[in-house]
């Protein structure tokens, strides 16, 4: 077990090694310091320390061996210099010694329980936000997910994308607050979009399903830190053939389409209810058509993506970056938008992030698409 848990380390290179060193550079130096100054100075009082830093790095018996090291450092120099306090340090090396043997069992113990539960974070997300293919007919298909906090693997930001006998149908949203409660919903959200995706005809079906499970979800689990749960969403589909791309937005952030170099945010003509308000705004959904045509590129997100903030509080400029892109594979888009998000964070997120990026590749007429450029 002791193996497996250093192999778990983060690879964070030469700088970790050098930390896990730093136990046995710290015994030279103060033995060094002990052997080479004047018997007043008493460095040689400071060998504690050694097996205490140990403790947060190093398994129990590299601990006990560094302490035991540190324990005939000081008897060594007991033959040299006769009044540095010899017992009282050996004291003080053995006790520390032993406190921090058990110190570090008790944090691998925990750095197991830990290496554990992330193993069922981690199922649990391939559940939630499984992988997508890659390609769905002439519809080229990427994602992307970052968590606000570094050590998270799910949140309340979902996606989904599915080949049904009514073309490639897609699903992308944020459901209202954090935690667990959020959780749950998404994944009742996702699980009902993955049944009524191939059942209903229309994206009105499909999201009327939603409603009513948002609805019956936040009944059975109130969540005590918030009203009620909501969630906005998108729905989107692009029929057999391609062509065109119908979209049904829930108080979602609006798409964009990039067209022969230009991109354009796809508004709602009429805006629709998020899940789970419609009691209380009304039930009137409207799907807009839009064109899509071979080449061209989508993008769906969430609106940790749009409100990114800089260090002066200023949004990320998304559609100016969508401008500068260019055609490029999806999956080259979402890495760019990747890095430049981190770097216009200042290397930090304040909300989950969730996109998909959707290039139509259906075979047409190269000159009838030149002509619409």
């Amino acid at each position: 077990m002791l193996g497996r848990l250093w192999r778990r380390r983060p690879a964070y290179g030469g700088r970790w090694e050098t930390a896990r060193l730093s136990p046995v550079i710290l015994t030279v130096l103060i033995a060094g310091l002990a052997f080479s100054t004047p018997r007043e100075i008493a460095v040689s009082r400071l060998l504690p320390a050694a097996p205490a830093l140990a403790a947060a790095m190093w398994p129990v018996l590299p601990t006990i061996l560094l302490g035991t090291f540190c324990l005939l450092t000081m008897v060594t120099l007991s033959f040299f210099y006769t009044d540095l306090g010899t017992q009282y340090t050996s004291a003080a090396i053995i006790a520390v010694t032993l406190a921090a043997a058990y110190a570090s069992h008790v944090r691998i113990q925990r750095e197991e329980i830990l290496f554990q539960l992330r193993l069922v974070a981690d199922a649990a997300q391939k559940v939630l936000l499984r992988p997508l293919p890659r390609r769905i007919e002439d519809v080229e298909i990427e994602s992307l997910y970052l968590a606000a906090q570094e050590q998270a693997r799910i949140g309340g930001d979902f996606y989904e994308a599915i080949g049904t006998p009514y073309g490639v149908r897609l699903l992308i949203g944020d459901v209202r607050g954090k935690g667990l409660s959020a959780v749950g919903a998404a994944s009742a959200v996702i699980s009902c979009f993955r049944e009524a995706a191939y059942d209903e005809p229309d994206l009105k079906g499909i999201i009327h399903r939603l409603e009513t499970t948002v609805t019956r979800h936040s009944a059975a689990f109130p969540a005590h830190d918030q009203p009620e749960h909501f969630a906005t969403a998108l729905l989107a589909e692009i029929p057999h053939g391609g062509g065109r791309v119908r979209l049904l937005n829930c108080g979602h952030p609006p798409p964009m389409i990039a067209h022969c170099g230009k991109v354009r945010v796809l508004e709602p003509t009429t805006a629709s209810p998020p899940l789970n308000l419609a009691a209380l705004i009304g039930d009137r959904y409207w799907v807009d058509s839009v064109a899509l045509a071979p080449g061209d590129q989508l993008l769906l997100y969430t609106d940790g993506v749009s409100e990114t903030r800089d260090h002066d509080g200023q949004f990320f400029p998304l559609q100016e970056w969508m401008e500068q892109q260019g055609p490029q594979p999806p999956r080259e888009l979402l890495d760019r938008l990747h890095r430049d998000l981190l770097q216009h964070g200042g290397g930090k997120l304040d909300d989950d992030i969730a996109a998909l990026a959707l290039r139509c590749s259906g075979v047409q007429d190269r000159s009838a698409v030149d002509r619409q450029c």
